[in-house]
């Protein structure tokens, strides 16, 4: 499975300004709700602050993966971002993050919502992927990374 068939050059932040996890939120649903008419920002918000609430999707090592399930969306959708500074976003390690893949799911496919998070998960245990996102120059070679995987 290609990240690629989700994701878009414009929907890859490479330098979060973000300081809080709210914050780090409503900055990666902001390119989407640009792209996409139909994106409601107070509903996705809602939807991924309503999921943080189960457990944080702050999985440690500098990565985080915050997801949900919307209804009106066809397919799942992707944003990548980075934080140079990194964030702190209550991670299972209490370290900050730098990595952040945000995914929108469609609320009656749960099969591929879950085939995407997998895959997002394995690339992201990948040390010189993670390095390579990290030492990325700008958004151009950010999107060469992930179109190579």
């Amino acid at each position: 499975m290609k990240l690629v068939q989700y994701l878009d050059e414009d929907l890859i932040i490479p330098d979060l300004t973000a300081r809080t996890k709210s914050e780090a939120l409503a900055e990666l649903i902001s390119p989407l709700a640009s792209k996409y008419a139909f994106i409601d920002k107070e509903q996705v918000y809602k939807v991924l602050l309503d999921r943080e609430k189960l457990g944080t999707t702050g999985i440690g090592d500098g990565v985080a993966i915050p997801h949900g399930k919307l209804e009106n969306i066809e397919d799942v959708l992707l944003v990548a971002g980075r934080s140079l500074e990194g964030i702190d976003f209550e991670a299972l390690d209490h370290k900050p993050v730098h990595i952040f893949f945000m995914l929108l799911a469609p609320e009656k496919n749960a099969g591929k919502h879950l085939k995407v998070l997998a895959s997002v998960s394995r690339l992201l245990q990948d040390v010189n992927f993670k390095e390579s996102f990290l030492g990325a120059k700008d958004r151009q070679e950010l999107w060469r990374l992930l179109s190579s995987v």
